[in-house]
C-alpha cells in the first residue's frame, strides 16, 4: 500500500512562533513584537484595527469551498493531485491541502524543494529538469537522509540525461533518481516536442544506472489560453499524445518492472479534459495525477474565465479567496481616481484588478459600479469611473485579483479572514 503524503505539522506549528514587525507591509504596528500566533487569537477587525494599505486578504470561507470541492472531485474521477505550490509557497496552506488528501505536492525549481523540505513534504513532482550539480548534490543527501522522501524530475532531452547520469555516478546515490520523461508540443514550453524524441529520452533514462524512469509528464496549459472549442481541441490532441507515448513505452518493455507508472499533466485549466483522458483504462498500472495549483484561492480574472468547473453543468465553481483594499489618495478629475495599490502589491500579467466594493468613511460598504482599474504603475492604480460614480478621497476601494500566482510572491504575511475577522495568518517563502 501507498504512502500517504506527510508534512511536518511541527514546523509548520512553529511558523506561528516568529515575531511580526515591520517587515510585513500592511499589518498594525500595535502587532510589531507579538508572534504571528498571537496576532492570529487576537481575532483583529480589518477595518478597526489600524491596518495600513495596501492590503490583500484571504476568505477562509472560500478556501475551505476550493479545497473540499476539489478534493471531492479527484476522488470521483479516480484521479490523484499534487499540486503546484508555488502558487502559495505557504506551508499553512500546504497542510490544508495535505489534510484534504493530496497526493503529492509539485515544485519548479531546487529553491521551492529546499522550502517543501524544510516542513517535511515527503512526497514531490519537480516539474522540471534538474541539471544544477549543487541542486542535485543537496537532492542526493535529502534522499539518502530520508527513506520516505518519494522525489521525480522531469527529462525532456538526452542532453538532460546525460548531464543528471554525470553528476549523479559522481555522488552514487543509495538509490537512482526517478525521472518522468516530459513530452512538449511545438510551440509550447518545455517537453519533447514529438513522440520519437520522447522515446530516445525514456530509452537514455531507462538506460542510465542512476536514474529510473517512472514515468511520463506533460503541461497542457501552454498550448491554450482560453475555452474555446479550438483551445480545448488542441488540449486533447496533446493529451491524446501524451498517452500514446504511454502506451509506446509499455510495449517496449520500458514499464515492465513499475509497480505504479506516474502520468501527471493538468493545470487549472482544462483538468477536467485531463482526468478524461488518463482515466481511461490502461494496459499498465498508471497512477494519473494533476498538478492543479490555482484551486486553492481560485481568482476574479483568468481562472474564473477559463476553469472547468465554469463550464460544467452540476459542479459548484471555486470562489476567489483573494481580496485586496486600497485607499483612494486622489481623484484629479471626475472621471479618474488613484488607488494606493500598485505592480508591487497586485498581479497584472493575466488581467488587472477589478473594483467590486467600495467603503465608505463611515464604515459602509458597498457594491461598486461604473469603475475599471485601466493601468497600474509601481504604487498607483488609475481606477476610470463613470459619470455617476461616487467614489471619494479616502475611501477604501476592494479589489479582486487574477493570476493568484503573482500575488502570493509580494506578500509575506496574508491575513485570512472570515468576514473582516481576521482568523489566521499565512506566511509565504518565495
Amino acid at each position: 500500500m501507498q504512502q500517504l503524503m506527510e508534512m511536518d505539522l511541527s514546523a509548520v506549528a512553529d511558523i506561528r512562533a516568529e515575531r511580526v514587525s515591520w517587515r510585513f507591509k500592511g499589518l498594525p504596528s500595535t502587532t510589531f513584537g507579538s508572534t504571528i500566533g498571537e496576532v492570529a487569537d487576537r481575532r483583529l477587525d480589518l477595518f478597526a484595527d489600524e491596518f495600513v494599505g495596501p492590503l490583500v486578504v484571504l476568505d477562509a470561507d472560500a478556501l475551505t469551498h476550493n479545497l473540499t470541492t476539489m478534493a471531492k472531485w479527484c476522488d470521483n474521477h479516480g484521479v490523484k493531485l499534487a499540486p503546484h505550490g508555488k502558487t502559495t509557497m505557504a506551508p499553512q496552506l500546504f497542510q490544508r491541502q495535505v489534510e484534504h488528501g493530496v497526493w503529492g505536492l509539485t515544485a519548479a525549481n531546487a529553491s521551492q524543494l529546499r522550502v517543501y523540505r524544510a516542513f517535511g513534504v515527503s512526497r514531490i513532482l519537480l516539474a522540471n529538469q534538474l541539471l544544477d550539480p549543487a541542486a542535485l548534490r543537496w537532492l542526493v543527501a535529502e534522499l539518502d537522509h530520508d527513506s520516505r522522501f518519494e522525489f521525480s524530475c522531469w527529462a525532456d532531452s538526452e542532453a538532460g540525461v546525460a548531464l543528471m547520469s554525470e553528476t549523479l555516478q559522481e555522488l552514487q546515490p543509495s538509490r537512482p533518481v526517478d525521472v518522468l520523461v516530459e513530452l512538449g508540443a511545438p510551440g509550447g514550453r518545455t517537453g519533447a516536442r514529438d513522440l520519437e524524441t520522447a522515446l530516445a529520452v525514456a530509452r537514455a533514462v531507462d538506460q542510465s544506472p542512476v536514474l529510473r524512469l517512472a514515468g511520463v509528464s506533460g503541461y497542457e496549459g501552454a498550448l491554450a489560453h482560453d475555452a474555446s472549442e479550438s483551445s480545448q481541441s488542441i488540449v486533447d490532441r496533446y493529451l491524446s499524445d501524451l498517452r500514446t507515448l504511454v502506451l509506446r513505452m509499455a510495449d517496449a518493455g520500458m514499464l515492465d518492472e513499475l509497480d505504479e507508472v506516474i502520468v501527471t499533466a493538468g493545470g487549472s485549466a482544462y483538468f477536467d479534459q485531463v482526468a478524461a483522458t488518463l482515466g481511461q483504462p490502461w494496459p499498465v498500472p498508471v497512477n494519473p495525477v494533476l498538478r492543479s495549483g490555482a484551486y486553492i484561492t481560485h481568482d476574479d480574472g483568468f481562472y474564473r474565465g477559463i476553469s472547468p468547473f465554469s463550464r460544467i453543468e452540476g459542479v459548484e465553481p471555486f470562489r476567489s479567496a483573494l481580496r485586496a483594499w486600497a485607499q483612494v489618495t486622489s481623484r484629479p478629475q471626475r472621471d479618474l481616481a488613484l488607488l494606493t495599490i500598485g505592480k508591487r502589491d497586485a498581479s497584472f500579467d493575466e488581467g488587472l484588478p477589478e473594483p467590486q466594493l467600495v467603503r465608505r468613511r463611515d464604515g459602509a460598504i458597498a457594491p461598486l459600479a461604473q469603475a475599471r482599474v485601466t493601468a497600474l504603475n509601481d504604487q498607483h492604480a488609475f481606477l476610470s469611473l463613470g459619470p455617476e460614480s461616487t467614489v471619494r478621497v479616502g475611501d477604501w476601494v476592494g479589489l479582486g485579483l487574477s493570476h493568484p500566482c503573482t500575488v502570493f510572491d509580494k506578500w509575506q504575511l496574508i491575513p485570512v479572514v472570515e468576514g473582516t475577522t481576521v482568523v489566521d495568518l499565512i506566511r509565504t517563502y518565495f
